[in-house]
């Protein structure tokens, strides 16, 4: 008395819609575009470095890095054309790394108690 029961031809084709989803292509005026505003990001960097701007040249380098770290993550990554659970997955480990960077700060303060 077993009942078996027909499921169909589901058998790994089950869940193809969420294995094979389509991929975006792109197009090399992207890649261009991508590769032409890391090398002007790089020469301003440069630039920034021979210039003293005093307390503005630090934060204007690391700005531009983000920049360039933000654009290699999208585009040569492929982030930007991606599902929004990876997209998710991106922003969770920059959180996780930027507790660490506060955690990690807040201790090197604290240190240095009388020195500020």
């Amino acid at each position: 008395m077993s009942e078996h029961i027909n499921h169909g031809n589901l058998g790994n084709h089950g869940n193809m819609d969420m294995e094979h989803q389509e991929h975006h292509i792109v197009g090399p005026k992207v890649y261009l575009a991508v590769f032409f505003v890391l090398l002007t990001c790089t020469a301003l960097m440069t630039a920034v470095a021979f210039i003293n701007l005093g307390i503005l040249s630090p934060i204007i380098i690391l700005a531009l890095a983000c920049l360039e770290a933000c654009l290699v993550v999208l585009f040569s990554m492929h982030i930007y054309y991606s599902s929004k659970l990876l997209k998710l997955t991106v922003v969770a480990g920059v959180f996780v790394f930027l507790i660490l960077i506060t955690m990690t700060l807040s201790d090197y303060i604290s240190r240095a108690w009388g020195l500020w």
